[in-house]
């Protein structure tokens, strides 16, 4: 089953949600409910059998299971030896352990279709799970308890498509008391967020993918493709965003505020300001995991002479393993390489601009900016879709 995709999964979540209003109300903390929950909701979310040899299946929730026993025993593991030995090895191989279920469930079905060793979710699983052996790293978490740590890794809200949240932000919320006033706040912005999130995927997302984006994407030449483009991006947004609403409204009826994952990505000014309005929570997981410690480990390691190139290359690196984490067919690639070749490009002629002065700061030139920069959004998004490839 599929999470928010069609009034079925929406009868389905009374069963929790029934009983978590009943804990707000009362001011209950919800900490014994929610793991129980969790593991009901993964049976009934992956009870469908999977190929994952040809003609041989096996239910989903095994494929969970023993993922969940694998990421716990990595980071118990790797917690208790990072305690006692302080090396650089033992964090690359916790990281590529952690990584290794993710790519087999990615580049097994390019060497055997038929075969699918893996869940629905499973990239948003890892970012969690990689989350922790980073702060684990870093010294900012000493301990992990198991409760909380399975929860956080199956919050089945956001198990599927995100957004993705942070361990520690996850636990204060899981270790906050919430009164019945606290409860009631949480309970007026899930409303809000539901409502927006039915508007936004089955109202707006149905009527652009049924009277605009399907018409488009049986038609040839140019002006069709043009059309596509648009109604694709538009498309996309919402069915996203609408999902995204859903998973953060039902988030904060169990206690958990989990991050807002758009903030009008259409009216950004440039790449960077797009990258802080989509798929928030995505951009800045990359931006400090990858992006940032790549640029704190040039400079550290004096590995370039240029100032500016160690920034070059950790965009095609965060941009590069974006667009692989889609998946490894091309037209995700380029599509990360589109937005790398952007993200350069754009701070080199900002660097320009400042002695030159040919771009302005009035507001026709914001107008400007923010017409050219949603054109471009959306061609990216076309080589995304993977049309053009």
């Amino acid at each position: 089953m599929i999470p928010y995709a069609d009034f079925t999964f929406f009868g389905l979540m009374l069963y929790p949600v029934l009983p978590a209003l009943l804990f707000g109300w009362f001011g209950r903390r919800i900490q014994s409910w929610l793991p129980i929950i969790t593991g009901f909701m993964l049976v009934v979310l992956y009870r469908d059998l999977a190929d994952v040899q040809p003609q041989r299946t096996l239910r989903e929730i095994w494929l969970v299971l023993a993922y969940a026993a694998f990421q716990w025993l990595l980071t118990q593991s790797f917690l208790r030896l990072r305690q006692r030995v302080n090396q650089r090895w033992l964090f690359y191989s916790a990281l590529l352990l952690g990584l290794t279920p993710l790519m087999i469930s990615k580049f097994t079905p390019l060497l055997a279709p038929q075969a699918l060793w893996g869940f629905l979710g499973i990239s948003y699983v890892t970012f969690r799970s990689l989350d922790v052996i980073f702060g684990v790293q870093d010294g900012l978490l000493k301990g992990l308890p198991t409760v909380p740590y399975l929860t956080y890794l199956f919050f089945f809200p956001t198990i599927s498509a995100g957004p993705v949240d942070r361990y520690r932000r996850f636990l204060q919320d899981w270790q906050r008391p919430r009164t019945r006033d606290d409860f009631l706040l949480d309970l007026d912005h899930a409303v809000d967020r539901i409502f927006t999130g039915f508007l936004y995927k089955f109202i707006l997302a149905a009527l652009i993918k049924r009277y605009w984006l399907d018409p488009t994407a049986a038609a040839t030449g140019w002006l069709p493709t043009l059309s596509y483009m648009y109604a694709y991006s538009f498309y996309l947004f919402f069915d996203f965003a609408g999902y995204s609403a859903f998973a953060i409204g039902f988030s904060y009826i169990f206690g958990i505020h989990t991050p807002e994952n758009f903030n009008r990505p259409f009216l950004a000014r440039d790449v960077k300001d797009f990258w802080n309005r989509w798929h928030i929570s995505l951009s800045t997981w990359f931006r400090d995991h990858v992006y940032m410690r790549f640029l704190i480990a040039a400079a550290k390691g004096r590995w370039f002479k240029h100032k500016y190139t160690s920034s070059y290359l950790g965009a095609f690196l965060l941009f590069g393993l974006m667009g692989l984490w889609h998946g490894p067919q091309l037209h995700y690639i380029l599509y990360g390489l589109y937005h790398a070749v952007w993200f350069a490009s754009h701070d080199w002629f900002s660097r320009w601009n400042k002695q030159h002065k040919i771009w302005g700061d009035s507001p026709a030139w914001r107008a400007l900016s923010i017409l050219l920069t949603f054109h471009l959004i959306c061609f990216g998004f076309l080589i995304f879709s993977g049309r053009i490839i």
